[in-house]
């Protein structure tokens, strides 16, 4: 297994450089060393994410399986980037950074991230055009770049650890377990995934990598290494907990989906909310606490399309769609693609 060195200011400015093979590379303004301004995206010990100037991030591979990531989402990128209305990163250059180790030179996007500003009802349209982008990239083009299918979650396994994780989170006056019990044995039925051709999913769409500008617009979307060609209600409930339940459920009506996923999303991200927190507070899990009681908030915030939490045909469905929207965008309803 290769070991990784520790990247510092200086060899992150050299690599730079032989990437480019230009002084500055254009990225940004000289320092006194001859390179452009660097420094790490976020706190560690060995940071992998780089600043460069003020047009550029570096991503580094901090191991070979991470390598294996990172060249799949270059070449997924490409793949997904017609198909979306929303900015997906480019990479201007790439390379090795260690002995089988790669890394790429990356545009940075415009605007600060989904934590720093909400998403506003054109936002909302734009995370819409997302998830019917995600929707139409073929998935057959997708499983030859390596990347993995994967099968439904089961909610009702969710379910049962939410409930455990509730209790304890209600013995540290964390959380009220209450609404948890909406959640009946048969909703959870009836909110199982249903029959269908899976998508291709982000799966991962935190609040971090959503680029959102100070008006609300969705810019671009990041952190493409984890998609998944599987249950597209993960990407409805990566958006409850990054942007908030209604919103989410808002965008996803707008990209078609029914009420059926919708609520499965909902549910998959307060489950999820619940069971991370509790693991979070109890030591069992690395993630800081403060941001994941943000992501609980916002997955729990209530939506109108409740009200049909056990849809039983397609004009329940449909009525539950234009409803719910309705009241979101002072409209009679969105059209459905």
């Amino acid at each position: 297994m290769t070991q990784a060195p520790t990247p510092t200011a200086d060899t992150i400015r050299r690599l730079v450089r032989s990437l480019l093979e230009d002084g500055t590379g254009g990225t940004g303004r000289p320092d006194a060393a001859g390179g452009p301004d660097v420094r790490p995206v976020a706190a560690g010990t060995a940071p992998t994410a780089w600043w460069v100037g003020t047009r550029h991030v570096l991503r580094l591979a901090a191991d070979r399986e991470a390598g294996v990531r990172q060249r799949r989402e270059l070449r997924l990128r490409d793949l997904v980037r017609p198909h979306v209305p929303v900015g997906v990163p480019v990479s201007v250059a790439r390379g090795e950074w260690a002995p089988g180790l790669p890394c790429t030179l990356d545009t940075r996007v415009p605007g600060g991230s989904g934590e720093e500003h909400d998403v506003s009802a054109l936002g909302e349209a734009d995370l819409a055009g997302l998830l019917t982008g995600l929707r139409e990239v073929p998935v057959r083009q997708a499983e030859t770049l390596g990347v993995p299918r994967t099968a439904p979650r089961d909610l009702r396994a969710l379910r049962r650890a939410a409930e455990r994780a509730a209790r304890r989170l209600a013995e540290a006056d964390e959380f009220d377990p209450a609404p948890l019990t909406r959640l009946t044995p048969s909703a959870t039925a009836q909110l199982a995934a249903q029959q269908g051709g899976p998508v291709l999913v982000h799966h991962a769409l935190t609040g971090e990598h959503l680029a959102v500008g100070a008006d609300g617009r969705v810019r671009a979307v990041l952190g493409w290494g984890d998609a998944v060609v599987g249950d597209p209600a993960e990407d409805i409930a990566g958006l409850a907990r990054a942007v908030g339940a209604p919103a989410a459920v808002r965008a996803a009506t707008l990209a078609g989906y029914g009420a059926r996923p919708c609520l499965r999303g909902l549910w998959l991200a307060r489950c999820d909310t619940v069971v991370r927190l509790a693991a979070a507070l109890t030591g069992r899990a690395p993630a800081p606490p403060a941001p994941l009681r943000s992501q609980l908030r916002r997955a729990w915030e209530a939506i109108l399309l409740e009200r049909v939490t056990e849809p039983r045909d397609d004009g329940a469905e449909d009525a539950a769609r234009h409803g719910d929207d309705a009241a979101g965008h002072g409209q009679d309803g969105p059209g459905v693609p």
